[in-house]
């Protein structure tokens, strides 16, 4: 079972820059991260853009969606930036039939020590293998139905709604 994972960037992916003190995007980290992980799921990885969630448009959730649907994997992970995450995956719900979407992110650049972006792509992935056909979450160490959830911006996790 082959899995899919599409790459918007996000915060999971930005890199702290030390003399302007700014994150920003260099490249992905997310093969890295399987690698490190000693991940042993097969996986096929495609970099779609690299934008802060602020910064995507219903172009390129259009885009997204189009990926989704015409890549031959079953089982899609796509990392994103948390901001607008919720928006995405309510976004492709209803549109693909018959496939396993989840997406995920971070709170912390995987660049920066204590980053939850490990930790966040494990559930991701393991969580992707088990659900249903659907669009989910996977952020906290928890797995969210893409209606009944949210960011609560003033602890920094997603809740269940």
């Amino acid at each position: 079972m082959k899995i899919k994972v599409l790459i918007t960037g996000g915060t999971i992916d930005k890199h702290y820059k030390a003399l302007t003190g700014e994150l920003a995007f260099t490249q992905t980290h997310i093969v890295d991260m399987l690698n490190r992980g000693r991940s042993m799921a097969e996986t096929s990885s495609e970099v779609l853009f690299l934008k802060d969630s602020l910064e995507i448009s219903d172009t390129d959730r259009e885009f997204i969606l189009d990926k989704c649907l015409s890549c031959d994997e079953k089982i899609i992970l796509i990392t994103h930036g948390t901001d607008t995450l919720v928006k995405t995956a309510q976004f492709l719900a209803g549109k693909i039939k018959h496939k396993t979407v989840v997406l995920f992110g971070s709170m912390i650049p995987y660049s920066v020590d204590n980053s939850d972006a490990m930790f966040n792509l494990g559930v991701a992935l393991g969580a992707a293998q088990l659900k249903q056909d659907g669009v989910y979450i996977a952020m906290n160490g928890q797995v969210f139905n893409f209606d009944k959830v949210e960011k609560d911006k003033n602890l920094g996790i997603f809740t269940g709604t």
